[in-house]
């Protein structure tokens, strides 16, 4: 008969080699590996389908460093309404400075509800919560004037090359914006000289 040898007998299989310690711990793809990883990259989408799936996952890490820029100030990734110094410098000068403009909102609100609320039994009141809108008016109009002329004289000092077009309805817009809720984040403190 005829009779087996021990390495025949034997099922176990042969252990892998372990990684080396400090190594990477995989092995080196071939390059034939390597340039089909680096063509997938690349790879233009086959259908319809693929192409908007590779669009929408572009654009969405596009607005996912435009919301960290928006928090950080970051000037790479801000909308284009937002880059530049001029408009860095437009933001900083408007959030170190109190305006009538930030609390015109609130305050109208409050206003606009008592006259609602108690001037049926009050109907003086009514006349009154008028004087308080003009009021409240002249002062936004005054404010809007003293912003957009100290913001411009101050941009054609800082930046005598650079146009300022556009300049002061940007602050305007970032004035009427309750400072915690303005986008991209304020970098000033209160009172603050804009840098």
């Amino acid at each position: 008969m005829f009779r087996r040898t021990k390495s025949e007998t034997d099922t176990t299989v042969p252990a892998e080699p372990q990684a080396k310690p400090g190594g990477k711990g995989r092995p080196t793809p071939s390059r034939r590996e390597a340039e089909a990883a680096r063509k997938a990259s690349f790879k233009k989408p086959r259908n319809r389908k693929e192409a908007s799936a590779l669009r929408r996952e572009k654009m969405r890490t596009e607005r996912a460093k435009m919301q960290s820029a928006m928090q950080t100030g970051d000037d790479r990734y801000l909308p284009a309404a937002d880059k530049g110094p001029v408009r860095r410098f437009a933001r900083d000068y408007v959030d170190a400075r109190y305006s009538v403009m930030e609390f015109a909102l609130p305050i109208l609100l409050v206003v606009s509800l008592l006259g609602v609320v108690f001037s049926p039994a009050f109907p003086w009141l009514a006349g009154t919560v008028n004087l308080l809108f003009l009021a409240m008016i002249l002062l936004i109009a005054a404010d809007w004037f003293l912003l957009t002329a100290g913001l411009k004289k101050a941009v054609s000092v800082k930046f005598p090359n650079e146009s300022a077009k556009g300049v002061g309805f940007y602050a305007v817009r970032r004035t009427m914006q309750m400072r915690r809720w303005r986008l991209p984040k304020p970098m000033v403190k209160r009172g603050e000289k804009p840098s």
